[in-house]
């Protein structure tokens, strides 16, 4: 009965999205208000209605019912409660299920906040909002239905992978999905500024926050991931350009390289067109990237198992692609913008560089993602590009990035001296080469990592100095303390100064790869108990092994080793492989020696235990990998500022027939 309740809800909800957006297309066809009207509240009623169908899937989770075939995929009786709710997202249906609901939440906020704002968008964007929907509720619906029962009822299911059994899976697709489908509303009121001819920045005003709100949901996603693959993955490191992370890296690029660019068109009307292309392609990567885990197209440690759906994704991307070139060409006149670069030493300049390297960053991983696909069109083989071609393709586009992104704030509108840019540089630029012949005389020669260190701490010395220069004058114009200055500067500008610790946040983490990257050791070896390695200044006595059963069916094998640091003794640590013996699926956990410098990260890849009890152990020396960690929460942190609501925020009528502006924000 439950399932067949949520069968009901999901159709009802598809129903409710094809209303919305007929109803929005006759309302403003036949200019009858009403009509617009009754699609938002329709736009609205699909929320309750998918999560009504995503609680029920979750009752039928937590209750083992076995005649549901999803259930029986992801879950089984010695789960915890907490892995059956995850198992939601945990497959192919359940996740797609959740990716509707989480869009409806979006979209029917937006419709709730700026229904009064701007009704003159608000057909167009219910309208191209509700397509996105009708698709996704489509494929729950007819392709991959979650309430599907089978022809009998198993005594118990398969259970989750073993791989999503990780915490940082409770928290990490949500924050994916969040950001994915948060990219929609921008677009969405992209397309209605273009259909309906309304070209100024007011679209872009509408959206600030949902773009930031979406862009923070998506970094979070990516370091959350980041997270989860050293912890779990077992092979050493945090990114590996695997083409499911690359999917969701593009359209973060894409969305950083667009929240940078509107800047530019709210301050000098500029760049009309070039910030309409980034929001469709932003979302059109959203969809792609969807498309890469869902079609299996692309083999990737992390994505769904091959489906009919890739086809389906692959149609619905060029007819939305065709559908936003077609209205970018349709308004090319409109979209010019009547000023222009009056000098190439400007703050507009600085962010259109900006924009070109990271859209050189996101051609390039573009490129080596699909290349499988492009090379088995064209020679019939799969090709495969591995990650030292990814670092060495982006690892310069990223240098020149982060040198810019130091830089730039000391440019200003319209024009800038050389003389003012060269003042503002050169005792930084010291500092920081002061700070690299410090490192060579403590023994550094890579001339990679000098150069790299040199550029990072150029770039956070003048970041730090945008700070100090704008608490010193709060000081001497108002008297105030050091602490209540800065706090006052944050509070003030808030867009400004978030920027300002996104920056610092992308520094950290910069310091934190180029330590992994370019010094990171490691060994693997064979010891018997009672046997020793050494790697760096760390040795590791092997104690012995014990297997062990461990909740629903895993079988755990886990290692005991004693650590020294320069012959002291650190700790006892214990790396474990987990065999999940129902599917015979394997997990590889390391456990490791964590200081802010660096991380001793241990493997137990194999244990022979008829062998003298011995174990080969895989051991990396990770340097600087927690300023990685690090650095993420100082940006998202930057982040939550710069999107944070304004208490002076304040709607002012613009003199427009029917327009309302809202100043500063969203």
């Amino acid at each position: 009965m439950i399932p067949d309740l949520g069968y009901i809800a999901l159709g009802f909800a598809f129903g409710t999205a094809v209303y919305a957006a007929v109803a929005a297309w006759y309302g403003h066809r036949t200019d009858q208000p009403r009509w617009v009207e009754s699609a938002r509240n329709a736009t609205i009623i699909t929320l309750p209605l998918v999560a009504l169908a995503c609680f029920l899937l979750i009752v039928s989770l937590l209750r083992s019912d076995f005649s549901v075939e999803y259930v029986w995929r992801v879950s089984s009786r010695g789960m915890p409660d907490y892995l059956k709710v995850t198992a939601l997202w945990g497959g192919q249906a359940g996740s797609l299920l959740f990716w509707n609901f989480l869009l409806a939440v979006f979209t029917a906020a937006a419709m709730m906040r700026n229904w009064r704002r701007q009704r003159e968008l608000m057909a167009y964007a219910i309208m191209v909002a509700s397509f996105t929907q009708i698709f996704f509720l489509g494929l729950s619906l007819f392709i991959e239905n979650p309430f599907t029962r089978l022809a009998f009822v198993p005594p118990d299911g398969n259970g989750l992978n073993p791989l999503l059994r990780h915490p940082g899976m409770i928290i990490h697709p949500p924050m994916l999905y969040l950001g994915f489908v948060g990219f929609t509303i921008p677009y969405a009121f992209g397309m209605a500024a273009l259909m309906s001819g309304k070209l100024d920045d007011t679209w872009i005003r509408l959206t600030r926050r949902w773009t930031l709100v979406a862009w923070l949901f998506l970094s979070l996603g990516l370091i959350l991931g980041g997270r989860w693959a050293y912890d779990v993955l077992g092979w050493g490191g945090y990114w590996a350009w695997d083409p499911v992370e690359n999917a969701s890296f593009m359209p973060w690029l894409a969305g950083t390289a667009f929240l940078h660019s509107v800047m530019i068109q709210e301050k000098r009307d500029m760049f009309k067109m070039w910030n309409m292309s980034l929001i469709v392609l932003t979302y059109c990567l959203v969809i792609s990237g969807t498309f890469i885990v869902r079609s299996g197209v692309i083999s990737s440690v992390h994505s769904f198992a091959q489906s009919a759906i890739g086809p389906l994704f692959f149609g619905f991307i060029a007819i939305m692609f065709v559908f936003s070139v077609y209205w970018l060409s349709k308004r090319h006149e409109a979209l010019k913008s009547e000023n222009h670069l009056n000098s190439f030493l400007s703050r507009e300049a600085a962010f259109l560089y900006n924009n070109f390297l990271i859209l050189a960053i996101l051609a390039v991983v573009f490129l080596f993602t699909y290349y499988p696909i492009f090379s088995e069109l064209i020679t019939g083989e799969k090709g495969f590009v591995g990650p030292p071609v990814y670092e060495q393709a982006t690892g310069p586009l990223f240098g020149v990035l982060v040198l810019l992104m130091g830089v730039a704030p000391l440019t200003m509108w319209y024009r800038t001296s050389a003389q003012r840019i060269g003042m503002g540089v050169r005792w930084p630029a010291l500092a920081a080469l002061i700070f690299i012949g410090v490192l060579i005389v403590l023994g550094i020669r890579d001339w990679r990592a000098l150069l790299g260190l040199w550029i990072v701490s150029f770039a956070a010395i003048l970041t730090l100095l945008e700070f100090w220069k704008g608490t010193r004058g709060r000081m001497k114009a108002k008297g105030e303390p050091p602490w209540t200055a800065f706090a006052t500067l944050m509070g003030r500008n808030r867009r400004r100064y978030g920027g300002y610790w996104i920056h610092m946040g992308v520094i950290v983490m910069a310091f934190g790869i180029i330590g992994m990257e370019l010094f990171q050791e490691q060994t693997q070896i064979r010891l018997t108990v009672g046997d020793t390695l050494s790697l760096g200044r760390y040795e590791m006595q092997f104690l012995g092994a014990t297997r062990f059963p461990g909740p629903d069916d895993l079988l755990i094998t886990q290692a005991t080793v004693d650590v020294y640091d320069n012959g002291r003794y650190v700790g006892q640590y214990y790396p474990r492989t987990e065999l999940y013996t129902r599917t015979n699926q394997p997990m590889t956990i390391p456990d490791a020696r964590s200081t802010i410098s660096e991380d001793f990260y241990i493997l137990m890849i194999n244990w022979e235990p008829t062998s003298s009890d011995q174990a080969t152990f895989r051991v990396y020396l990770n340097p600087l990998v927690n300023w990685v960690w690090a650095g993420g929460i100082i940006f998202v942190i930057g982040t939550l500022i710069a999107a944070w609501p304004d208490r002076k925020e304040e709607l002012v009528t613009v003199s427009r027939p029917h327009q309302t502006v809202l100043a500063g924000g969203d």
